[in-house]
């Protein structure tokens, strides 16, 4: 494996893609060719992603490390690429299009806590403790990879552009040794670190030709003056705890640091087409290199047949934030493009909320009403936000996960996980499934290790017969179906009690309602946020799209027993009240449906195109 960003390895990878080719890949016995470069898809809208963290999915050899499984663990686990690739056919029966890998580069191998793979020791090699054996690392990602593809399941990197791992240690004023130092504006003394962790005193510059697991790789990028050196920082600019910050910024139009990552990365497409990428901590990093790097993988990948190679980051932060990274604003000069799509963060805000009647639906709504102002120099059109936004339920760096467990009655909020995850994936965006939400995984505590649970050690782990199992394998099956729930313009649809006046619920435990509208298509969605009552009331559709008498069918239900079609459309008179999202009242008339959910219940529903009736 490399050392260097120009090493023979890296050169043999690139000039590899000169030539396409077919591999034979065996699935389930059978032998299945697939193109090499894998093809990008149309759009990533057509996909949803399944994040997993590799050491904390699956080991078919052995059991996790630790008990219990979901227990507050900060060591390996064991999950090894094997693993994933063992479980990929329980993925694609699940529905997936794509999965999401957290890191997978080679960190500090003395640190047993680097688990999650963000403390990266070397940029270009891949990580043996994710493999049967050190030496098979690449090998296996490679036919996981490979696997994923043939099943026609794409596959993300999780990647790092803001820091380093712990690769040294900060010499303090008194002398003393510490993985982590205060901020300040003066650059510290360093020592870095050999193969074992121990910071060495005659290394306080990067040393010339250290061992493989010691300081850090590429070659190019040890240099002192390529990190920050000035202790923990935010956003402007500092290590993320113990992990070193790079210096991403320099003096135009020399770039060294982005230069040595963007040939790096670029290196793990041409190595394991991959498919995309998912940039952590990307607010961290200057805006101006976000549009380069997420520019630099999208030509690079063009160049070799990835037509729509993905690009997306996590900024943990506001819609002005996120509007920063995202698309090209069209009100800058500049002909740059910057990263595809952001974690969704604001609507993550919102949704699980709201979703379990803690909130009212109208948070979910104003979010979007903001959003719309916010992107107005960005998105092209109402139906096409969905390509700039992963959205979630909940993540590896939250608490809690969405779905809770009663221990008194551990089935009473089963429907609200099935209603949290309908609603997600019937709103715009790309959405993004946890692992282990479809086993029921209910993780709650006060910090991060209670969500990153080992769930191969959970008894029948990959159940295909879990009702969440199959209630998001439907679900998936109707998105699929369905082009309005993914590339659809959405509206928010005031909804009645009485039939008189419609607004947009306001208080929390509500009802909330919107349609995708594709061509002539509309699709609608009604979700009873709560857990104890029934409601019935009408719903204001499409006007246009919707005669009276049309009858809309169920496309999905959440509920196995006692579910109620809704009655056909209905026409409204003038002299209604109606008060839109923006609290704009108008007075009809209109078009409405007629709706019953039980508790926690949620329908997607359709009525026939204008096509499909005389």
């Amino acid at each position: 494996m490399p050392n260097s960003i120009s090493s023979p390895d890296v050169l043999a990878a690139f000039k590899k893609l000169s030539s396409p080719r077919n591999l034979d890949v065996t699935v389930d016995r059978n032998i299945r060719t697939i193109n090499a470069p894998f093809p990008s898809p149309a759009d990533w809208r057509d996909q949803w992603i399944y994040f997993l963290l590799v050491d904390r999915f699956n080991n078919p050899s052995s059991p996790p490390r630790s008990s219990p499984f979901d227990g507050l663990n900060g060591t390996f686990q064991g999950g090894t690429f094997n693993g994933v690739r063992a479980q990929l056919g329980y993925l694609q029966h699940l529905g997936v299009g794509a999965i999401w890998l957290s890191p997978v580069l080679k960190n500090c191998q003395f640190n047993p806590f680097s688990y999650h793979g963000y403390g990266i020791q070397d940029f270009m090699r891949i990580d043996p403790r994710f493999a049967s054996s050190p030496n098979l690392a690449e090998a296996e990602l490679q036919a996981l990879v490979d696997e994923a593809h043939a099943r026609g399941i794409y596959v993300i990197l999780d990647i790092v552009l803001n820091h380093a791992g712990d690769v040294f240690a900060y010499v303090l004023d008194d002398g003393t040794l510490s993985s982590e130092a205060a901020g300040r504006d003066q650059t510290y003394e360093i020592n870095w670190r050999d193969q074992d962790g121990h910071p060495r005193q005659d290394w306080t510059e990067a040393p010339d030709d250290p061992p493989l697991d010691a300081a850090v790789w590429p070659v190019e990028l040890r240099k002192n003056a390529f990190f920050r050196r000035k202790g923990v920082g935010g956003e402007a600019g500092g290590d993320f705890a113990s992990l070193k910050e790079m210096v991403t910024a320099a003096d135009p139009p020399r770039f060294p640091v982005r230069d040595i990552l963007i040939r790096a990365h670029q290196y793990l497409i041409a190595r394991f087409d991959i498919d995309g990428f998912r940039i952590d901590t990307l607010k961290f990093i200057e805006p101006d290199f976000a549009q380069v790097f997420g520019n630099a993988m999208r030509e690079f990948a063009l160049s070799i047949g990835k037509k729509n190679f993905f690009t997306f980051g996590e900024v943990y932060d506001s819609e002005e934030k996120i509007a920063r990274f995202i698309g090209r604003q069209t009100s800058q000069d500049g002909d740059i493009v910057g990263v595809d799509a952001a974690l969704d963060f604001p609507l993550f805000f919102k949704l699980p909320a709201v979703a379990k009647g803690q909130s009212a639906p109208s948070e979910v709504v104003n979010m979007f009403e903001h959003r719309k102002d916010v992107e107005r120099t960005i998105v092209s059109s109402h139906g096409e936000a969905g390509r700039f936004f992963v959205t979630f339920l909940d993540n590896h760096d939250q608490t809690q996960r969405f779905f809770f467990s009663d221990p008194r009655d551990p089935q009473k909020f089963q429907d609200q996980l099935t209603l949290g995850v309908s609603v997600l994936f019937a709103l715009q965006g790309i959405p993004c499934l946890y692992y282990g939400t479809e086993q029921g995984l209910h993780g709650l505590g006060n910090q991060d290790l209670a969500v990153r649970e080992a769930l191969w050690g959970k008894p029948n782990a990959f159940d295909p017969h879990h009702p969440f199992y199959e209630s998001i394998s439907r679900l998936a099956t109707v998105r699929g179906e369905q082009p309005a729930l993914r590339y659809g313009r959405q509206y928010f649809r005031p909804i009645s009690g009485n039939g008189a006046q419609f607004g947009i619920s306001t208080f929390g435990a509500g009802v909330i309602a919107f349609s995708r509208l594709l061509n002539d298509q509309e699709v609608v969605i009604v979700a009873n946020t709560n857990t104890t009552d029934r409601w019935e009331g009408e719903v204001i559709v499409d006007r246009t799209l919707n005669p009276v008498g049309l009858q809309y069918e169920i496309l999905f239900s959440n509920k196995r027993a006692g579910v109620q079609t809704p009655g056909a459309v209905i026409d409204k008179p003038e002299g209604i009240e109606i008060r839109e999202p923006n609290n704009v009242v108008t007075r009809g008339p209109a078009r409405a449906i007629r709706v019953k959910l039980q508790p926690m219940e949620i329908q997607i529903l359709r009525g026939r195109s204008s096509s499909e009736f005389s």
